[in-house]
C-alpha cells in the first residue's frame, strides 16, 4: 500500500532521499463553516520532496539540486489562492502545484501535510490535518 492511500502513487522505487520542508505557515481562508470562509486562519504545511540527491551531493552545485524555494512558493500560492472546503483538496492541489513546477522536474513524488492550527472543534487540540503522497504518472 502506498503512503497516499489506495489508488495513489507513492514514491517510486529507488533511493529514499528527500528534501524536507517544515512549518510553512500561512494565514488563509479555507474550510466548510461559514466563518472559515471569510476569516483567515493559520495553516501549516510540511513537504517532503522525494528526489535522488546523489548528483547534488557529489557536485555540491545548486544547479544539480531541486529548488525547494520553488516548492515553498508553489505551496504558498495554493494556500493563498481560491478557498477550498476540505484539507484533502488543499493538500491535493499543493501536491499538483509542486509536481508541476518546472524547476522541480527531478522530484519523483511529494508528500504534503496540511494542518489547520485552530480547527473548529469544541475540544482542545493542537491541530487537525491530512497527509498525502503523490507521484509522477
Amino acid at each position: 500500500m502506498s503512503a497516499g492511500g489506495p489508488g495513489s502513487p507513492g514514491p517510486p522505487p529507488g533511493p529514499a532521499d528527500r528534501i524536507e520542508i517544515r512549518g510553512l505557515t500561512v494565514d488563509a481562508v479555507h474550510g466548510v463553516l461559514p466563518e472559515e470562509q471569510v476569516t483567515p486562519q493559520p495553516f501549516e504545511v510540511d513537504l517532503d520532496l522525494h528526489v535522488d540527491l546523489s548528483g547534488a551531493a557529489s557536485a555540491d552545485a545548486l544547479e544539480a539540486a531541486a529548488d525547494y524555494g520553488a516548492a515553498v512558493s508553489a505551496a504558498a500560492s495554493v494556500l493563498g489562492g481560491p478557498p477550498r472546503q476540505l484539507l484533502e483538496t488543499l493538500a491535493e492541489d499543493i501536491a499538483t502545484a509542486v509536481l508541476a513546477a518546472p524547476s522541480l522536474s527531478a522530484v519523483r513524488a511529494v508528500t504534503v501535510s496540511v494542518r489547520k492550527l485552530r480547527p473548529p472543534v469544541p475540544e482542545r487540540v493542537t491541530s487537525a490535518g491530512v497527509r498525502l503522497t503523490r507521484g509522477r504518472a
